[in-house]
């Protein structure tokens, strides 16, 4: 099976996820970049954080994602 991505999802589904997951705001910048399929290096240098908290970031978007599917 493929492993899903953010940016393969229809918009009615983004549109879904951003009104249901409770994103903090870092979480829904990260979210909305990512569903623009941007590479979390890029996300991380143009929200000035670090890999390792996009990564952090990342892991929280998914498994919040994962509750609402």
């Amino acid at each position: 099976m493929k492993h899903i991505q953010i940016h393969d999802f229809v918009k009615w589904e983004l549109d879904m996820f951003l009104r249901e997951c409770n994103f903090t705001d870092d979480e829904r910048e990260f979210f909305e970049r990512r569903a623009k399929n941007m590479p979390i290096q890029r996300i991380a240098e143009e929200m000035n954080i670090s890999i390792g908290k996009a990564d952090q970031l990342s892991r929280k978007v998914k498994n919040k994602i994962i509750k609402v599917l």
